[in-house]
């Protein structure tokens, strides 16, 4: 499992036999059973993810209401950017839709990974603009597009997370309620 996130790696950088062997040794791996949180909002929580296995589901509850704020599969990223530095608590709920394994990321490992292999720094700040440049584009896409184009682009882009979590969290993903999602669906069934 961990040649996941070294063959992720490898497609950013081309990684030494010593950076290879450090980064595997030093790799916690932790797994989850469906259901189960990784953080819980209110919690202080530094750490990074990096899905090797399964689906977390981001969400909020507001105003009594669960809201989906993003789902992670394979080979992506699960960084809070407002947690990264600041000690403030969790906005958000992460919750394993699948059974679930995860490479935990620990500040503290990685500024003693950079001082030993200082370019996997600037491997690191790629990884965060990835991030932040995915986190902008699907806020763009939720202020300025309509919920069936917001469909429309997860089904384009996400095919199979059709297959891993329930309409409902769908729904509340792409903004509508479930019967509205309902009513998308029939239409563009209609369309062809």
């Amino acid at each position: 499992m961990k040649d996941r996130l070294i063959n992720y790696f490898k497609k950013i950088t081309n990684l030494t036999t010593e950076e290879t062997e450090v980064l595997t040794e030093s790799m916690v791996i932790k797994t989850f059973e469906k259901g189960s949180y990784l953080v819980k909002e209110g919690q202080f929580n530094s750490d990074t993810y990096f899905v090797l296995q399964g689906c977390v589901r981001q969400f909020r509850i507001i105003d009594g209401n669960d809201i989906t704020t993003n789902f992670y599969t394979e080979e992506q990223w699960i960084i809070s950017l407002e947690n990264f530095e600041a000690e403030t608590p969790s906005k958000f709920n992460l919750v394993c839709t699948e059974d679930t394994a995860v490479v935990v990321g620990d500040e503290q490992k990685a500024q003693e990974l950079f001082k030993q292999f200082p370019r996997l720094e600037k491997v690191s700040r790629q990884i965060m603009e990835t991030v932040f440049f995915e986190q902008q584009n699907f806020m763009t896409s939720y202020i300025t597009d309509k919920p069936e184009q917001r469909y429309l682009k997860l089904l384009e882009t996400r095919p199979n997370i059709f297959q891993r979590v329930p309409q409902y969290d769908i729904a509340t993903y792409i903004g509508v309620k479930p019967e509205s999602l309902s009513r998308i669906r029939r239409k563009l069934q209609e369309k062809g």
